[in-house]
């Protein structure tokens, strides 16, 4: 059996990503998600200077916070997410080596699948959470009748076209986890913009969590 890290056991399962943001943008976004309760932020590597900004973040958040990349798609961008202290990776697809590389370094991942062979390569490969995308597409009836086969520990969670309005549906069949991109922040969004988005992603977690 492949060896894999667990995924942290954060107060919220809340991922920002945060795609198209700049490096002198990362420290007032990342201080804005941490105040307002985001406990895991994620740089997409098609973002300008993605390991600059990545680099920074690690250096302002608290240890328990993830920090990393997201969009990943080869062993040496893993490498390099190491070198700058990310502990966070996230892919769009599913790449074996990827994953295990990740490992080796420590990283919670959380690959993309759709399908539920992919879902089952991801697991099998080490995967400590798995993000279904795009969820909008599978819905959460789809999402449902994979995560029936997956193994029942496995985190799951919904990214694309994901929000605080439809939390709710999600949550019903089993998703805790939430990656929020365009709902969260788009490129030129100010601190307090991304603060206020963040506030209310969270405000909605936390009515279901309790």
């Amino acid at each position: 059996m492949t060896s894999s890290v667990a995924w942290p056991a954060l107060r919220r399962n809340l991922v920002a990503i945060l795609r198209g943001i700049k490096p002198e943008e990362i420290e007032a976004a990342v201080e804005a998600l941490i105040s307002a309760g985001f406990e895991a932020i994620e740089v997409p590597l098609n973002s300008p200077e993605p390991f600059v900004s990545i680099e920074k973040a690690r250096k302002l958040a608290p240890s328990s916070v993830l920090i990393g990349a997201g969009t990943v798609l080869e062993v040496a961008q893993v490498d390099r997410l190491h070198d700058v202290g990310g502990n966070l990776l996230v892919t769009p697809n599913v790449e074996p080596d990827v994953i295990r590389r990740a490992v080796v370094h420590g990283m919670a991942t959380m690959p993309g699948v759709f399908t539920a062979t992919e879902a089952l390569l991801a697991a099998k490969s080490g995967a400590a959470a798995l993000k279904f995308f795009p969820a909008s597409v599978l819905g959460p009836s789809g999402i449902s009748a994979i995560k029936a086969i997956l193994p029942p520990n496995l985190p799951i969670g919904a990214v694309g076209g994901v929000s605080e309005a439809n939390f709710a549906e999600y949550w019903k069949v089993g998703v805790r986890a939430f990656g929020l991109g365009s709902s969260l922040y788009k490129p030129g969004d100010s601190a307090a913009v991304i603060g206020e988005k963040a506030k209310r992603a969270v405000a909605a977690y936390d009515l279901l969590a309790d």
